[in-house]
């Protein structure tokens, strides 16, 4: 082997020898130690500080698609007033939202809008729910009504089959004719279900033999315990045109504040 090539090993051994030390050296006293606290994505986390060898899993946002609107309407609701309702439905399998903020529109022929309405509410995974707002205070007739939807926080459902069992019974119309209302809707709302609510809004809407809504109105009933059942009716001052033919009779439980249906249901405890 001549000189030169065992000077050229020499170096070569030398230098891998140096970069090993030097290597240790940083690993060991310079860089910091790879954790699931060090605000990196390192190691095989799947996020900054999640997922992989770490215990916390990894944020992922929630979405569902947007709710469907089956029926917006208004009726008049008394001498400059009028009542508005709509029909939403959430078609997602698993997934709800605790809140979302919507805002009724009534519009006059021209399209301008002539009054306003907002709120706040809530949704179950494939609920149909009944959004409604009274006496809306306008000196020009609508001539539409229109509905938005924003806001909207959603969460996910583990294991959810169907919304929580509350039924309305012995239902009826009675059309009194008397000073203090035109007619009055009487029910008997029974939970069924193994939940305790804090309230239970029930709504009402009358419709003629065509659908057509004539008249609505809504209560709320409070601190519902499971198998609770309740007596209730609703008075309709404001003469109406038309026939009542059919009630249709809606319960919204306050699920997301019902702490042992959350626990059951919602991913993570919420």
């Amino acid at each position: 082997m001549s000189r030169m090539v065992r000077r050229i090993i020499i170096a070569t051994v030398f230098f891998v020898l140096n970069a090993l030390f030097w290597t240790g050296v940083y690993y060991a006293f310079i860089k910091a130690p790879e954790t699931c606290f060090d605000m990196k994505q390192n190691q095989n986390e799947e996020g900054m500080d999640c997922g992989g060898v770490c215990a916390s899993a990894c944020y992922v946002p929630v979405t569902g698609k947007e709710f469907e609107k089956r029926e917006v309407a208004f009726v008049p609701g008394g001498v400059g007033r009028y009542d508005v309702f709509a029909k939403i439905v959430n078609g997602n399998s698993d997934v709800g939202a605790s809140s979302f903020r919507y805002t009724f529109n009534l519009l006059d022929a021209s399209g301008q809008v002539i009054t306003s309405r907002s709120g706040e509410n809530y949704i179950l995974p494939q609920e149909t729910k009944t959004l409604m707002e009274l006496n809306l205070e306008s000196g020009v007739t609508p001539a539409l009504a229109l509905l938005t939807i924003t806001d909207v926080n959603w969460e996910r459902f583990s294991g959810y089959q169907e919304k929580p069992t509350v039924n309305i019974y012995q239902k009826r119309f009675e059309q009194t004719g008397l000073t203090f209302g035109f007619g009055k809707a009487y029910g008997l709302v029974s939970n069924e279900s193994p939940y305790d609510f804090r309230s239970i809004m029930v709504t009402v809407i009358l419709r003629d033999a065509a659908g057509r809504p004539l008249a609505m109105n809504k209560t709320e009933q409070n601190t519902v315990r499971a198998g609770d059942a309740r007596d209730f009716s609703l008075v309709f001052p404001t003469p109406f045109v038309g026939e009542v033919a059919r009630l249709d009779m809606e319960v919204d439980a306050d699920v997301y504040h019902s702490d042992n249906f959350v626990n059951q249901y919602f991913e993570a405890g919420r």
